[in-house]
């Protein structure tokens, strides 16, 4: 069911069409997934995923030899641990990597021949999703530089193949596609960011109150991967969760501050991302203390009810499917997040990563669900008609 060479020399192909070809898209997803883990590793803690080139192991930080960083391969042969250092390497790995390759397989199996151009398209903005989804699920961040990419591999995309931004209507000439994802982006991104605002304003703020004053301190990070936490009676916040704008504040109503355990007194402390306010007026770089914690009763706690980069993210997906699949998208993210949320028994109050579930949602609406949406539209007939 391969090539066929014939007598003159000449070699004949399987056509694009044939279910073989979904054996190199599967390789080359296990591949990308593979670098992958480099980029939802690395990123997150401020490093290049070029340097050091090679994969090293996050305990021993050992580099890995290249026979054993085959994808999905080496982790099953490995057994999951540390060739050097015998430490169990996460489930995540060989995860990513098999989730990669059946995505891939699956994009050129639904858009393969004739649409050959866009599943290179559509490949960039699964490996995306797929690193957006395990980086906001781990860290509760979205890094916009990959949404910033996406976005403009979408337009490409709507050029390349105008029926995307549309799946659910009438195709339009390349123009006319490439503006569908120009609107898409602008619904997405502008859209969701209002939402972000409006939660902002509404629930911005955590305020905690207590009686009689409690211990608080700065707790730095025990590992490269783990944020600064700030800790106040038996509650610890991560430092990527109080601050997401330059005018976060995080205020302590205190009783006594002690700076690299001497006391300086009590009254309200103004804690930014990378500096302090003393009560007489003093800024303090934190990256110069040792220490700082002491007594209060009371802080209030900046947060957000939604994350600025899901905006940027429901943008990126409308750039490729176009307004009606940022509204399916969102739609079906929602309902994604309450199926998480119940399976994972997160209360209410409780931060919910939502990256995952609109990435869930995009594949749902790129797998199918501009189907649903078709018959929908069909179901309400033509407007203003009878």
């Amino acid at each position: 069911m391969g090539r066929h060479r014939l007598n003159d020399g000449s070699v004949i192909y399987p056509p694009l069409d044939h279910w073989l070809w979904l054996v190199p898209a599967f390789l080359i997803g296990a591949c990308i997934g593979s670098f992958l883990n480099v980029v939802i590793y690395r990123l997150p803690l401020g490093m290049s995923v070029n340097d050091p080139k090679r994969s090293f192991c996050p305990h021993c930080k050992q580099p890995i030899p290249l026979w054993l960083n085959l994808p999905l391969v080496s982790w099953l042969y490995l057994r999951g641990r540390c060739k050097n250092c015998r430490e169990p390497i996460a489930f995540r790995y060989f995860a990513v990597e098999l989730l990669t390759a059946l995505a891939f397989a699956t994009v050129w199996w639904l858009f393969g021949p004739p649409a050959v151009g866009v599943v290179v398209c559509l490949w960039v903005l699964v490996a995306l999703l797929i690193a957006i989804a395990f980086i906001d699920a781990e860290h509760l961040i979205i890094p916009v530089g990959l949404t910033w990419t996406g976005a403009v591999v979408g337009l490409v995309a709507c050029a390349v193949w105008p029926q995307l931004p549309v799946m659910a209507g009438v195709p339009g000439n390349r123009l006319a596609a490439v503006m569908q994802g120009g609107v898409g982006w602008v619904v997405g991104f502008i859209g969701l960011g209002i939402v972000v605002e409006l939660g902002k304003l509404a629930f911005g703020k955590k305020d905690l109150r207590f009686e009689q004053a409690v211990a608080w301190s700065l707790r730095e990070p025990e590992t490269d991967a783990d944020p600064m936490h700030f800790v106040i009676k038996d509650e610890a916040i991560a430092w990527w969760d109080i601050y997401n704008r330059k005018s976060d504040r995080l205020l302590v109503e205190a009783t006594d501050i002690r700076v690299d355990g001497e006391s300086v007194g009590g009254g309200l402390l103004v804690i930014r991302e990378e500096e302090i306010q003393l009560p007489d007026g003093a800024i303090r770089r934190l990256a110069k203390l040792q220490s700082l914690d002491g007594m209060a009763t009371r802080a209030v706690i900046p947060r957000e009810a939604m994350g600025a980069g899901d905006g940027h993210l429901l943008g990126m997906i409308g750039a490729f499917f176009g307004w009606t699949g940022v509204f399916f998208a969102l739609f079906s993210g929602c309902v994604f997040a309450l199926v998480m949320a119940g399976i994972g028994r997160i209360g209410f109050g409780r931060q919910l990563p939502f990256g995952p579930s609109l990435a869930l949602g995009a594949a749902a609406w790129m797998l199918g669900g501009w189907k649903v949406f078709a018959w929908y539209l069909e179901f309400l007939g033509p407007l203003g008609g009878p």
